[in-house]
């Protein structure tokens, strides 16, 4: 007869130690901690693998990129006839805001291997949708993690101000607190555009020179733009081409490149957008007139 008495006993001793503990706390769903392996959390984790699997790699490793510190010069020194040259420079191409350069600049502000396919768009007789050659569009975007990378550690042991900071003087962008805290030597801008010529130069030689020439000018539009000193952009293309030289050794690269070429090939084989001829005699322009 003592079996029926039991439960409730257990039952008493049991809330007995629930109370002594203080009281529950209910943890919603959506509150659940991060590393429960409750639905709630697993499929934003499962997404963020499934990016980070998807994100772009360059293709070199860190040791074998090119140590951008060691190639190039430092920047000009405080009170050298180098700083007065740049200084100089920057204060006479404020005159070019309104003008059909400063238009240029303002578009060469976009980077990136679409923005620069486009920019190519005179060179190559035709606007391609980037949609169509994905194999270049690879080559690009992993190349540029390269040239990016290489840059920053110039950027980080220079520390270079911008010239714009500490002056109202016009630019071609809009003056946010993330640019003036961004460093200036080398420019980013400027070595991507012309390890992008290079690349493209390769790609297709019988225009190499087309290529280099709007190459220049994307980094001269730096200049023009206000937010990079001329030696900045001197110094990215030094960067640049050490960059490609060590890019073109690599096998991975090397095999991208040829699927690249076959991807333009193909591209430029159909029918396509031609570019707007007013870009076209404005790039020309430029090309032909010095920045003073």
């Amino acid at each position: 007869m003592s079996r029926p008495t039991r439960a409730p006993v257990r039952l008493a001793a049991l809330l007995t130690l629930i109370l002594a503990t203080g009281p529950l706390h209910v943890v919603p769903l959506h509150a659940q901690p991060s590393g429960s392996s409750g639905p709630a959390t697993s499929a934003p984790a499962l997404e963020k693998d499934k990016l980070t699997a998807a994100a772009p790699k360059g293709y070199l490793s860190e040791e074998a990129t090119p140590n951008l510190v060691a190639i190039l010069p430092p920047p000009p020194a405080g009170h050298s006839a180098a700083e007065a040259a740049d200084r100089a420079m920057y204060n006479a191409t404020r005159a070019y805001q309104g003008s059909p350069r400063w238009a240029l600049a303002t578009n060469d502000v976009a980077d990136g291997g679409a923005a620069l396919l486009e920019d190519y768009a005179c060179v190559l007789g035709q606007r391609i949708d980037q949609t169509r050659v994905p194999d270049l569009m690879r080559l690009l975007d992993r190349a540029r993690i390269d040239v990016a990378r290489a840059t920053r550690v110039a950027k980080r042991r220079y520390r270079r101000l911008r010239p714009f900071v500490g002056n109202e003087a016009p630019i071609c962008v809009a003056r946010t607190p993330e640019l003036a805290d961004s460093f200036s030597y080398p420019s980013g801008h400027a070595g991507q555009g012309w390890a992008y010529g290079m690349i493209m130069a390769n790609l297709m030689p019988e225009k190499a020179t087309q290529f280099l020439v709007r190459s220049r000018l994307y980094g001269e539009s730096r200049v023009v733009c206000g937010v990079h000193w001329l030696s900045d952009v001197e110094a990215a293309r030094t960067g640049a081409s050490a960059l490609v030289s060590v890019l073109l050794t690599d096998p991975g690269f090397r095999a991208d490149l040829e699927r690249a070429r076959a991807d333009l090939k193909r591209a430029l084989g159909g029918e396509g957008t031609k570019p707007d001829p007013t870009i076209c005699a404005r790039e020309d322009a430029a090309a032909r007139q010095p920045l003073l």
